[in-house]
């Protein structure tokens, strides 16, 4: 090869790879000062702390301590309606209800909250469609006082149905109704606490509740029959009740993948009281002595001094037969049939 072709292959070589150098070194240049801006300290906010939603509260939202919290807002931007830190006190809108659907990080305005004692709070704080219902309970009956506005419970029915047989009549517990949520203990509807900042109970002797139409009736006919209990739930969602609701059509699995949906999905079963699915518990599921079923109700005596089943009765001829009697009829005939007694 001639060299001069060689030394012109050499220097444009030499130049390219001059080229890339310079070019790798502008690209981490350029790099550098947007890694020192992203790593830097935001500015501080030039304004007083105003009280904002620290999570989405919809209407009807009974307040508590975690929903809500102070942050630093824009001078320029500080509404009057704002709850201002230096002149809020935070236990007092403890209990409050939402008027106006608050997004979380919104500033709350003190038109958006209704408190206890206002004209249309308990109204405020049902849901669409839904209705208040008040029940009354004892300390035994209402968890000792450990059920709090915006906790939710289970109602237990007790009764004692008598039957019309001899023996002891059937105590009976059953779960009537699932996932109500509590408006009010008494005339409370706030979490009171205590100079430690612990949560202080108080016993009370009436509780209401948020129902739908058809629930209320049947909360206000069970009052009639029995004694009502509360049973706390717990906190945590349940998956069985979510897989029940979805069986039973109660609620529509959205389609496709849509986070979102899934959610007003949860929310909705998790919102929803239900009837449905009711458990019973008798006293023999407690005690061998107590009873299974309902006392039978005895047959009436029968035309010749015979008497109904269970007792002894009396054959022509002057036979006794005690134990079950079936009566076989064959035309006008009536004939007596001791089962497992003696004739």
């Amino acid at each position: 090869m001639d060299s001069r072709k060689i030394i012109l292959l050499v220097g444009a070589l030499i130049v390219a790879a001059i080229t890339a150098f310079m070019a790798r070194s502008l690209i981490m240049g350029g790099g550098s000062p947007q890694a020192g801006a992203a790593t830097a300290i935001a500015a501080p906010i030039d304004g007083p702390e105003v009280l904002v939603a620290t999570r989405a509260l919809p209407v009807g939202t009974i307040l508590d301590a975690t929903a809500l919290k102070f942050q630093p807002w824009p001078k320029e931007l500080v509404d009057n309606a704002y709850f201002i830190k230096k002149d809020t006190d935070l236990k007092s809108l403890q209990g409050t209800v939402v008027r106006n659907a608050i997004t979380a990080g919104q500033p709350v305005t003190q038109g958006a909250l209704v408190k206890p004692g206002d004209r249309g709070f308990l109204a405020a704080a049902l849901g669409p469609g839904m209705r208040a219902v008040t029940v009354p309970v004892s300390a035994q009956t209402g968890v000792a006082g450990f059920v709090f506005p915006g906790d939710r419970i289970d109602l237990v029915l007790t009764q004692t149905v008598p039957g019309g047989g001899d023996g002891p009549p059937l105590k009976v517990a059953e779960t009537i109704l699932h996932n109500l949520r509590v408006l009010a203990t008494d005339q409370r509807t706030d979490n009171t606490t205590g100079d430690d900042g612990k949560t202080v109970v108080h016993t009370f002797s009436n509780v209401t509740l948020e129902a739908t139409p058809k629930i209320a009736e049947q909360i206000a006919v069970a009052q009639t029959l029995g004694a009502i209990s509360l049973s706390l739930r717990s906190i945590a969602d349940n998956n069985s009740e979510l897989e029940e609701a979805i069986a039973n059509g109660e609620v529509k699995v959205p389609e496709g993948n849509d986070p979102k949906a899934e959610k007003a999905m949860m929310l909705k079963v998790a919102n929803q009281p239900s009837a449905a699915g009711s458990t019973v518990a008798t006293g023999a599921d407690v005690s061998r002595f107590q009873r299974r079923t309902v006392p039978g109700k005895p047959v009436e005596a029968l035309p010749g001094g015979m008497q109904g089943a269970g007792t002894t009765s009396a054959f022509p001829g002057g036979a006794v037969a005690t134990g079950p009697v079936v009566h076989v009829v064959r035309g006008n005939a009536v004939t007596d049939v001791s089962v497992g007694g003696k004739k």
